[in-house]
């Protein structure tokens, strides 16, 4: 397949690795100048792939965008002339919102929505460690995308294990869970992930995860309180050692996906009229945060 991938950070140089590995004629959309990019994972060799080539992306079969959630609208609208109609969007990025804008500005194109839980980092710009194994999962967010179950063999033949869902939204519920209660929390104070299991979270923890399953139910996913708090804490303890996404933007003084994680949970719950003061209370924080290293 020609496909294009939208963002080499640490999980797209990851797949656009592993599916030039896998046969296919692969090329990268950055904002790196230069025709090429070299791209490594681990210690294996460096692949080079075409940069910034608007033939690839007229002839791409799948597009998929692996920036941060807030990238995401304003760099396909950059490319949005040359993508063809039929060409597949996959959407693989933390957080929720952007499906929304994307689908009506691409209109006649198949909207795939992911999740993935594949570690990875980069040491460097263009080499990623590959430092855990995961799961991805994608399914269809318009009509047009229902069709395109057949991605999900071809992306697991890249890089296992990748699974159709045929309810992609429950997934990406329940990621956006876990993202609400672990991501803020660990900005804030600065802290690997592991360090949310002490005893001074745990009050905070519960009423995040609280107010999570209310939306979540409204929204047509009801899920136990308990279950999800014990999904919070499997992730806490599997990636113990971890800094999570949020901590590392805040850390280096980067925009976070912030909007698209409680922000988008604040949003729904507005919509049903449900109080969230301990999701909002972390939100503000963050935004207080962001605004203060724009000023600086």
């Amino acid at each position: 397949m020609n496909i294009v991938v939208v963002g080499p950070g640490s999980i797209g140089t990851l797949w656009a690795y592993k599916l030039k590995q896998a046969g296919h004629k692969v090329s990268i959309q950055s904002r790196v100048d230069g025709d090429t990019l070299s791209l490594t994972i681990n210690d294996q060799r460096p692949v080079t792939l075409p940069n910034n080539h608007l033939r690839q992306i007229a002839d791409a079969d799948l597009i998929l965008v692996t920036l941060k959630a807030w990238q995401v609208s304003s760099a396909l609208n950059q490319i949005r002339s040359h993508i063809a109609p039929e060409a597949m969007i996959l959407l693989l990025h933390n957080g929720m919102g952007t499906a929304e804008s994307v689908s009506q500005v691409f209109s006649s194109n198949p909207i795939l929505l992911g999740t993935t839980t594949h570690g990875a980092f980069q040491p460097q710009k263009h080499h990623s460690k590959h430092v855990g194994l995961g799961q991805t999962l994608i399914g269809a967010h318009n009509h047009q995308a229902l069709q395109c179950g057949f991605i999900a063999d071809v992306l697991n033949h890249a890089l296992p294990e990748c699974i159709w869902q045929n309810n992609i939204q429950s997934a990406l519920w329940n990621k956006l869970a876990t993202n609400c209660a672990i991501n803020p929390l660990t900005a804030l104070h600065n802290i690997r992930n592991g360090a949310l299991s002490e005893m001074q979270y745990q009050e905070t923890l519960d009423q995040i995860v609280l107010e999570v399953s209310q939306v979540m139910a409204c929204e047509g996913f009801a899920v136990a309180q308990q279950a999800l708090r014990q999904q919070v804490d499997s992730v806490i303890e599997k990636t113990a050692e971890n800094y999570s996404s949020m901590q590392q933007d805040i850390f280096y003084q980067r925009p976070t996906e912030i909007d698209f994680i409680s922000g988008y949970l604040l949003n729904c719950a507005r919509k049903h009229s449900i109080e969230t003061p301990a999701n909002q209370k972390l939100y503000t924080a963050i935004k207080q945060i962001e605004n203060i290293g724009s000023c600086s």
